[in-house]
Parts: C-alpha cells; sequence; structure tokens
C-alpha cells in the first residue's frame, strides 16, 4: 500500500476552485506528485458525499482506451458515464499523450455538469495553438516537488531533529517517490533520480525537440547545476564551456536552456533594477527543480557551494507561497530575491550559510540597508539564533521553511 502525503496547500488550492467553471491545470516536473495530488482531491471529494460514479479518473499514460480511438471517441465515451443532473468531477492524467487533446479538453469544459481537472509535464502542454484554443478556459497550478514541512511529514517516524532532517533534504531529492525510498538505501533512491531525470531527459526533451548531440546537452545542463545562484547569459555560458575544451554556439546553448525550462527541470529568474523600476533583459539565474539531481549528475561536488544550495532551497519556497521573483540590482549591489505577494506588496530577501562573520554579514546588510522603501527585508542563514538587525529580520533557514505562511499563499 502506497503512501500518501497530504499536499494541503495545493489541495486547499484545489478545494477553493472546486465547482468553478475553469479548468484547472496542474503542471510541473514529472515525478513532482501531480497524479498523487489527483489522487488525494479525488479522496477528498468522495469523502464530502459525491457518490462513486460521478468521479472519474483517467492516466493517459496507460493503455486505458483501444489505439485506434480518437479524441471524440474518448469524449463520447466520457461523457457517456456523467450524470447530467449533477455535476461531474473529471480527471485527466497526462492527456497530451493523445492526438488533438486539446479538443478533447475543450469538449469537455463546454458541459456545465462537468468540474474539469488536468496534468500535464512540460511548458508544451500549455503553449502556441493549445494556449489559443484554452485561452480564459484555465488555471494553473504549478506543483514542485516536497517542500520541507511535507519532507517532515514523510519521516513521521524519525527520531531526528528538524535542524538533522533539514541537513538531510539539503542533500538528498524532494521528489516525493524518491524521498519515500530513503529507507531502502542510497543506492535505491540514486537509481530511481537516475531514472526520473533520464525519463525527462527522454521524453520531454530529446524525442519532442530531435536533439541529436545529447553529449552537448548534458553538459549544458551540468554547467547550470554546477552555476545555481549565479548569474549567467547564453554567451558566458559558451564561452566557459569553449574554455573546457566543450564547443558549444550560444545560440544553441539558448534553446538547450530553453527546453530545460520548459521541462520544469530549471527555473528562470530575471533581474530587477529597484532604482530603475525595470526588468533587466540579460544575466538571469537559474534554479533546480530538485537537489537530487545535481547530486546524481555532479557526484563529488554536489557539497561544494552550499550557500547556492541553500539559495536554491528558498527559491522553490518562494515559488511555492506563490510570490513573483527577481534577482534585484540596487546600485552596485545585489539582492539574491525581491519578491511581490498576492497584496503587491514586495519583500527583500537575503540568502547565506552564515553571518557569524562579521564581513559575511557586513556583505549581506549592505544591500538590504541600500533600498530606501520599508518593505519587509530578511537575511536567511543555518544560524540557529535569529535577531533583528538595523529593521533587517535575520531568520533561521528551518523556522522559516516551517513557519506557517498559508493566509500568504492563499
Amino acid at each position: 500500500m502506497s503512501i500518501l502525503i497530504n499536499r494541503k496547500t495545493y489541495v486547499q488550492r484545489l478545494e477553493k476552485l472546486k465547482d468553478e467553471h475553469i479548468i484547472k491545470v496542474i503542471t510541473g516536473l514529472r515525478r513532482s506528485g501531480k497524479s498523487t495530488l489527483l489522487e488525494i482531491f479525488t479522496r477528498r471529494i468522495f469523502d464530502l458525499g459525491v457518490p462513486r460514479h460521478r468521479i472519474q479518473e483517467y492516466n493517459f499514460e496507460k493503455p486505458i482506451f483501444p489505439v485506434e480511438y480518437t479524441w471524440l471517441d474518448i469524449y463520447k465515451e466520457i461523457l457517456a458515464k456523467t450524470d447530467r443532473e449533477n455535476m461531474n468531477y473529471i480527471f485527466l492524467d497526462e492527456p497530451q499523450q493523445i492526438a488533438e487533446f486539446e479538443r478533447l479538453i475543450d469538449a469537455l469544459y463546454a458541459e456545465r455538469f462537468i468540474d474539469l481537472y488536468v496534468t500535464g509535464s512540460n511548458a508544451y502542454f500549455l503553449s502556441g495553438e493549445i494556449a489559443t484554443l484554452l485561452s480564459g478556459r484555465y488555471i494553473t497550478i504549478h506543483i514542485l516537488p516536497f517542500s520541507f514541512g511535507e519532507y517532515i511529514d514523510s519521516q513521521a517516524n524519525t527520531t531526528l531533529s528538524k535542524y538533522e532532517l533539514f541537513n538531510n533534504y539539503l542533500y538528498e531529492t524532494s521528489l516525493p517517490q524518491g524521498v519515500l525510498l530513503r529507507n531502502q538505501g542510497a543506492d535505491i533512491q540514486n537509481m530511481y533520480i537516475q531514472d526520473v531525470y533520464n525519463t525527462i531527459v527522454e521524453k520531454d526533451v530529446r524525442q519532442r525537440y530531435n536533439i541529436q548531440n545529447i553529449r552537448s546537452f548534458d553538459n549544458l545542463a551540468k554547467f547550470l547545476m554546477a552555476s545555481i545562484g549565479n548569474t549567467v547569459s547564453p554567451s558566458s555560458i559558451s564561452k566557459a564551456m569553449k574554455q573546457d575544451r566543450q564547443d558549444i554556439h550560444h545560440n544553441t546553448v539558448e534553446k538547450y536552456i530553453e527546453y530545460l525550462v520548459n521541462s520544469y527541470v530549471f527555473y528562470q529568474v530575471n533581474r530587477f533594477d529597484i532604482r530603475g523600476k525595470q526588468q533587466l533583459a540579460t544575466q538571469e539565474k537559474y534554479y533546480l527543480a530538485d537537489v537530487g539531481f545535481r547530486n546524481f549528475k555532479l557526484g563529488k561536488f554536489q557539497y561544494q557551494n552550499l550557500g547556492h544550495i541553500l539559495e536554491n532551497i528558498v527559491y522553490l519556497e518562494l515559488n511555492r507561497r506563490g510570490y513573483q521573483i527577481w534577482i534585484g540590482k540596487v546600485g552596485e549591489y545585489e539582492i539574491d530575491f525581491i519578491v511581490k505577494n498576492i497584496l503587491n506588496k514586495f519583500e527583500y530577501y537575503q540568502v547565506t550559510w552564515s553571518i557569524s562573520d562579521l564581513k559575511t554579514a557586513e556583505r549581506e546588510i549592505r544591500p538590504l540597508k541600500s533600498i530606501d522603501d520599508n518593505y519587509p527585508k530578511y537575511i536567511i542563514s543555518t544560524d540557529i539564533i535569529s535577531a533583528d538587525i538595523e529593521g533587517i529580520e535575520h531568520i533561521n533557514i528551518v523556522d522559516w521553511l516551517l513557519k506557517d505562511n498559508l493566509k500568504k499563499i492563499l
């Protein structure tokens, strides 16, 4: 029997949208928990008293319909099972496996007695003609691997402290099934991460974009993994790789990065000039959806740049909390993150391993002090003691990750 960890943040978002006449599209990295979220929410609907015959679930990664079936055949079969006098809950898991799947989604949406939920594992799922056809008819819920709070929930029988658990979270995968496999041994867990990553590269990248030079693509992915937390550009990456005897044109670099972002392996964050109040077009940062991929691909180098790994974890958590996120530039200084919440209020974050060293403390505080507004400013570190420093809140990373932010999220 599989263990289901309640993804309460995402479940609550779905509950708010239940029975609203809009397509609920759940996107995210492969194996980040989209199918499990649908299963949890299906159970929730059933517990609310909806009879089983009004709930239909379809996983299109399985051969559930005859090969010759068109989208119209599937539509007719789903429709035949509905109760037209009451609301029906239809769950379509990875329907992009079907030719013209967008027409199936659009046809089901047209029925007022259907509440429709759909998942997709790459940005192509909602791009081009598909986005045009469904424009204004869907809302996206983007799901990430386990938060630290969810990671703790998955380790319910442990005797480790929250700080010891965070040390594991820092170095290991946060993919739900990968986390649940950790008790089977590091070798099993690593095999799982390898299989997930290779599936993403093969199904969501190589086949989709017809990449021939897999070696160059793999080298580019490893370069980005080693560079999390650093500003980069396609031209700078191309130059750096050429110096390492890896000849790859900057236009190719740009395309490969786009493929990795579209597959949700990486997230791109643009820079924002605080004083000029404008987004800058160059020198982005890229953050990895799961640190476990970095450990798998870089091996012994996984323990380098712990401050940047910490920054990656903070980025993912800010993303979960529904913020708009930028890298900040204020004069000659850089702010790790500028975020805007649902109230259109700004917050500023610096992330560092520790500020126990006076020079490090000064380096992290100075950029925040140079911002002349009264929005909240934070320094997040592994230091156990939290304090207020000249109006800047210094908070321990573990405490910050476990802080109840549901009101901000919702």
